[in-house]
């Protein structure tokens, strides 16, 4: 995916070189170019950043849609066997005691383990990373140009 880029020269505020331009190349110019020169700057930077947290949320979001699909169906194919192994341990006790409490056996097992795989899921959901580099971004803005809670002052 390619970024926006700016552009050379005293449209975008930026020599060639991409340095800032001198003082006397800002004493020459009105107050309107400047504040031209400013936004330009600062809209080209919020498409950046917006453009980037797009690219990574498709990016990530990518990944997590193939991993569920896959945890989909060997989930399906767990429960399955689950299932069938379920019903033969139900069979099995049942011949060696009543068929109600070898069903509640069985189920107290699967209890056991919904916990287990409950207490795994918790742990790798807390590792999800979100919009890393897109963060690392954002918290590079100066102070000056995020907004204060307590409103503007003169």
């Amino acid at each position: 995916m390619s970024m926006p880029t700016q552009g050379s020269g005293l449209d975008s505020g930026y020599t060639a070189a991409g340095a800032p331009h001198t003082a006397d190349e800002v004493r020459g110019s009105s107050i309107g170019e400047l504040m031209r020169q400013v936004t330009t700057d600062l809209s080209t930077l919020m498409r950046q950043e917006v453009e980037l947290a797009k690219a990574e949320i498709r990016q990530e979001g990518k990944k997590a849609g193939k991993a569920a699909g896959l945890f989909g169906g060997a989930g399906f194919g767990g429960y399955m066997v689950a299932l069938f192994v379920s019903i033969a341990v139900w069979q099995f006790l049942d011949n060696v005691m009543d068929s109600g409490l070898a069903a509640l056996i069985v189920a107290v097992i699967w209890a056991v383990v919904a916990a287990v795989l409950y207490s795994k899921a918790k742990k790798n959901a807390e590792r999800i990373r979100g919009l890393k580099q897109t963060n690392d971004s954002v918290q590079r803005i100066p102070d000056a140009l995020k907004p204060h809670p307590e409103g503007v002052t003169r």
